[in-house]
């Protein structure tokens, strides 16, 4: 009988200390990543919704001041309107007050009185109300207009078309578009019948002298 040479049994290998160790740690890190992987996404969503809420506190602050700058704009333009129109009252008061001296110096122009040291502080007076915007109106001639004309007399002419101002009593004075005291005027109006008598004359085909010379004859 052969002997057999006695030997070693053979033994699975074991892993030693630090492979060991090494697996674990790779175990832990892939059990980290996956917990952590659903944290990244839950502060992602975070962040989001603060921005969200950022710009919609923006957009809320920014249309806040565009309606507090309209609202400023506006009370700019009321405060510049108010104020001119205060001025152009005040102005208009002081004028009217000068009213009657100006219709002296213009009374005594026309009797020739305006000389000498009084034709000086005469015109001072008319340039001055002039400067502050004063102006004169009311002409002989032009048509009668109730906005601008107060009539004081009338009559009747065969010489005008439409109810005319024939006479200036006292003249009137404005402040650009704002009159501040009409003009006083006498008017005169179309005879009554004058403009049927005229058609009449030409349908006829008589002239006006046929139609005076005959007048009588039928009265």
């Amino acid at each position: 009988m052969s002997e057999e040479t006695p030997g070693f049994d053979e033994k699975p290998e074991v892993p030693t200390g630090s492979a060991a160790d090494d697996a674990g740690a790779k175990a832990a890190d892939s059990s980290e990543e996956e917990k952590a992987a659903p944290a990244g996404d839950a502060q992602d969503v975070a962040l989001l919704a603060q921005l969200d809420q950022a710009r919609t506190a923006l957009g809320e602050r920014t249309a806040d001041l565009q309606r507090l700058q309209a609202e400023y704009q506006n009370y700019r333009r009321r405060v510049e309107r108010d104020r001119v129109a205060v001025k152009e009252i005040a102005v208009a008061n002081l004028l009217s007050e000068l009213l009657p001296t100006l219709d002296d110096i213009g009374r005594a122009r026309e009797h020739g009185e305006v000389v000498g040291g009084f034709k000086s502080v005469a015109e001072s007076l008319e340039t001055a109300a002039a400067k502050m915007g004063l102006q004169q109106f009311g002409k002989e001639g032009e048509p009668f207009d109730p906005t601008i004309h107060e009539a004081l007399m009338h009559s009747y002419a065969p010489d005008v078309t439409e109810t005319t101002c024939v006479a200036i009593l006292q003249p009137g004075y404005r402040i650009g578009e704002r009159t501040i005291r009409p003009a006083r005027v006498a008017v005169a109006e179309p005879q009554p019948g004058a403009a049927p008598a005229a058609k009449s004359e030409s349908a006829d085909g008589d002239t006006p002298s046929d139609k005076d010379t005959d007048a009588p004859d039928k009265g």
